[in-house]
């Protein structure tokens, strides 16, 4: 009876698929405590922490068990089981992921877990599925047109006489507009004359109103230049080129659509065949004088009727200014100068072109 005991103890049988179990066969009460102490035997060897009471089942300790070091080779070990996970704060406690609820503080905490070491990586290159954009290559400026070459001699077509002969006279005003213009305007309407102008392109744009009244009234305009530079004869060609021109752009801006700028006369008389040209590439006649009472120098108006009076021949052409400085002189002058003309029978006429 002990032999045959012996030989039907309980084996563990593993099985494929499921969990290893120990069955135990109904034995008599005589080999009770020895199946007992063999029970415990074994449960030593797969690390269950009881043996089975009178049922005869062995159950699994609540933790988690590893298998013995000593033991036997070729013995399996029971499935692991993971206990509940316990309610309120977990053990292990991870740093929170940003954007995560746990690092805003709402939410139910994640269970713990072993968190694995994270290897950066480069921020994404942002990508297009449009063409790479060549940069344009850039763009050189067009040269400013060539100004004339320059003529070298000196004036051969400066005019100095009025445009019918005779016995009349041109009269020209230089260097305005200015404050005297209005007056002089209304002494020549007086007289039913017609004068020309002989504008500096920078008074002519600061006053588009005055130039705009002469040729209402009339009159006609001449290119003066733009800053009244002397010598003007001296000025580089290309100075020249820009007094000439620009004072032409000037004048016809103010004067309006239709404006016509007829002569060009050079500071101080500064006539050369350089400047010549360029005015007459532009249209305009080199205008000069033939009497020059140096009205500008304020000599008194005494002086100033004298010297008409004394230098005028037939067709001649006077030379006075309405701007540049005080031209109080200038009009008074002029008060006595046009009776003086009418009783001497002269007509008033432009200047020849």
């Amino acid at each position: 009876m002990h032999r045959s005991a012996a030989r039907r103890r309980p084996s563990l049988q593993a099985h494929p698929t499921r969990p290893t179990r120990l069955t135990r066969p109904a034995r008599p009460a005589v080999g009770r405590s020895r199946l007992v102490a063999g029970c415990i035997a074994v449960a030593a060897v797969l690390g269950l922490s009881a043996c089975g009471t009178a049922s005869g089942a062995l159950q699994p300790s609540s933790g988690t068990s590893t298998t013995p070091a000593d033991a036997a080779p070729g013995t399996a070990s029971p499935p692991q089981q993971r206990s509940p996970q316990p309610t309120g704060t977990a053990a292990t406690t991870n740093a929170p992921v940003p954007g995560s609820d746990a690092a805003t503080g709402s939410g139910a905490a994640a269970p713990p877990t072993t968190a694995e070491p994270r290897t950066p990586t480069a921020p994404a290159t942002p990508t297009s599925s449009a063409p790479p954009v060549t940069p344009a290559a850039p763009v050189t400026p067009a040269a400013p047109p060539a100004a004339p070459p320059a003529h070298t001699g000196t004036a051969t077509k400066v005019i100095g006489s009025t445009a019918s002969g005779g016995r009349t006279v041109a009269l020209t005003f230089d260097d305005g507009p200015g404050p005297a213009t209005g007056q002089i305007l209304d002494l020549l309407a007086q007289y039913h004359v017609k004068a020309t102008f002989c504008e500096i392109g920078q008074n002519a744009a600061a006053n588009p109103a005055l130039v705009k009244r002469v040729l209402a009234e009339g009159h006609r305009l001449c290119d003066h230049s733009v800053h009244h530079p002397q010598p003007f004869a001296k000025l580089p060609h290309d100075k020249a080129v820009y007094e000439i021109t620009a004072a032409h752009d000037m004048i016809v801006k103010a004067g309006g659509p239709g404006t016509e700028v007829s002569w060009f006369r050079a500071p101080g008389g500064g006539f050369d065949a350089d400047n010549e040209h360029v005015a007459a590439g532009l249209g305009m006649s080199s205008l000069g004088w033939s009497v020059d009472p140096r009205d500008w120098s304020r000599p008194g108006v005494p002086a100033i009727v004298s010297t008409v009076q004394g230098q005028l021949k037939p067709g001649g052409v006077i030379l006075m200014h309405d701007g540049g400085g005080d031209r109080s002189q200038t009009v008074a002058a002029l008060k006595q100068l046009l009776p003086w003309l009418v009783a001497q029978g002269y007509t008033f006429d432009l200047p020849a072109a």
